[in-house]
């Protein structure tokens, strides 16, 4: 099996609907903590994909095979005083495609967009706990804090978030 990874920007989801969708339900059913609680039903998952893009969203998809395995978003900030900021949301990869480096080259391309579009900061957040963590501090990303009883599991425990943050340099 040829496992070439190709990360590619998605200007429209249009005919990646149900890959994504099906992509997002999976993960969220693993644990992720991404905004949704399990069980995600499809036909959310499809109402949200159908609605994630515009112009402060930038979404990158990672393929094998022509399959999607994975994603990223890119949140660029539009405020005044943020013209130099982004956000990563939603890094997501497929369970069975886990361990192989593909969180990481979609983690590298968005900053790379984000540096391309003159940003110099990029922030994100994670559940604390999470393997992410791991893989954030990896790429260089400092802790700025955390926020305890921020995000709920399906259980309905409460966890804590860590933000991150990481000043792009060339």
């Amino acid at each position: 099996m040829n496992n070439v990874v190709k990360i590619e920007q998605l200007l429209s989801v249009e005919g990646h609907i149900e890959e994504l969708s099906e992509l997002l339900v999976q993960v969220v059913e693993e644990g992720a903590s991404i905004g949704f609680l399990p069980p995600l039903q499809i036909t959310e998952a499809k109402a949200y994909w159908e609605n994630v893009l515009n112009q402060e969203v930038i979404l990158f998809v990672a393929k094998i095979n022509n399959r999607i395995v994975g994603s990223i978003q890119l949140h660029l900030s539009t405020k005044q005083n943020g013209s130099h900021r982004a956000e990563i949301a939603k890094l997501m990869t497929d369970t069975n495609y886990r361990r192989m480096g593909i969180g990481r080259q979609l983690m590298k391309e968005a900053e790379e967009q984000a540096k391309h579009g003159g940003r110099t900061l990029i922030v994100l957040d994670t559940r604390e706990g999470d393997p992410s963590n791991l893989l954030y501090s990896s790429l260089g990303y400092l802790e700025a804090g955390k926020i305890p009883y921020y995000a709920k599991s399906a259980n309905g425990e409460l966890h804590a978030t860590v933000y991150y943050y990481k000043v792009l340099t060339d």
